[in-house]
């Protein structure tokens, strides 16, 4: 066996956990890991992708692969494939992922497996299919590299304590028509992360309208350390931006306390939180199906219910 790579996504303030989770896993498959981080941040996440298993590390800082999404990249690790071998390249489902993903099977000819929730080998992978009721194992075949687009959140990041030597590499920039970022808009955030925060407390159809967000938002103050999600309904009804959006489209989230208010539970909904350790499910309808997973459900109007959780969150926490 060849390899294993990571493609790590950095940004000038820091290393993705994507590419931590990935390297967590890598290390388990046997033989050597590596990484490739490509773009402003690079090498400055060379420490950390080393602490994480990666014994090398490709690296290179080069303004070309923030500015020139996607081909650059692929460009670049089809150049580096050609000089050492791997035999798997693990990517994050992430919006670049895919793209640098995409573009690289169309110049290796390389089988591409995407929406992974699990990797036994450079030949083997593993999906979910219908909401995620039924698991899935793939034969992976054809010339190596095999490459796999991995779930968000399917695999813990944990360090292993080691260190990573750089190898620097030069930018390879493709021939021909290429899409150019010339603008850039940061979306203003407060509090952590949907993916990253402890609580998790979206709202769904129920709430009725965008007005109702700001219930939920006073909830996740409260609690601390809380951010805010939707469902896709709501998002498709426009009250929240995309950002919000927990799901099989959206984002995938592993919260200690996942509440989930005014939502029905529709599977494309319950892939994206079902790994919460505790669900909450506030609906007024007795048959919901979120009341079938919850480890607690409330049925009621969500809102009396929610100001009154909120209540008595800052009553024990000034008590």
């Amino acid at each position: 066996m060849g390899a294993t790579w990571v493609y790590a996504e950095v940004t000038p303030e820091g290393t993705l956990p994507s590419a931590l989770e990935l390297l967590t896993k890598a290390r388990t498959l046997g033989g050597d890991v590596a990484a490739v981080a490509l773009g402003p941040g690079a090498t400055n996440a060379a420490g950390e992708l080393g602490a994480h298993g990666a014994t090398t590390v490709y690296a290179s800082d080069d303004q070309v692969f923030a500015d020139r999404p996607g081909r650059p990249a692929a460009h670049t690790l089809h150049q580096l494939i050609g000089q050492h071998t791997p035999s798997l390249i693990l990517f994050p489902g992430s919006y670049e992922g895919r793209d640098v993903a995409g573009c690289l099977q169309a110049l290796t000819g390389s089988t591409l497996m995407a929406n992974v929730t699990d990797v036994a080998g450079p030949s083997r992978a593993q999906t979910e299919i219908f909401g995620g009721t039924k698991i899935v194992e793939v034969d992976l075949a054809g010339p190596e590299p095999r490459l796999v687009l991995v779930r968000p959140k399917s695999f813990p990041a944990e360090p292993s304590g080691g260190t990573a030597e750089v190898v620097m590499v030069d930018a390879v920039t493709p021939t021909g028509p290429t899409a150019t970022i010339v603008e850039r808009h940061a979306e203003a955030a407060t509090g952590p992360k949907l993916e990253e925060a402890n609580v998790v407390i979206a709202g769904g159809r129920g709430l009725g309208g965008p007005e109702p967000f700001a219930m939920l938002d006073d909830l996740a103050a409260a609690i601390g350390g809380a951010a805010v999600g939707a469902s896709r309904a709501a998002v498709d009804a426009g009250w929240v931006p995309y950002a919000y959006q927990v799901g099989q489209t959206g984002k995938t989230v592993k919260p200690e306390v996942y509440i989930a208010a005014g939502i029905s539970g529709a599977l494309q909904h319950v892939v994206g939180m079902k790994g919460a350790k505790r669900i909450v499910a506030i609906n007024k309808d007795a048959d919901a199906p979120i009341l079938k997973i919850a480890d607690l459900g409330v049925v009621g109007d969500l809102f009396q219910i929610v100001p009154a959780l909120t209540e008595e969150v800052r009553r024990r926490a000034s008590s």
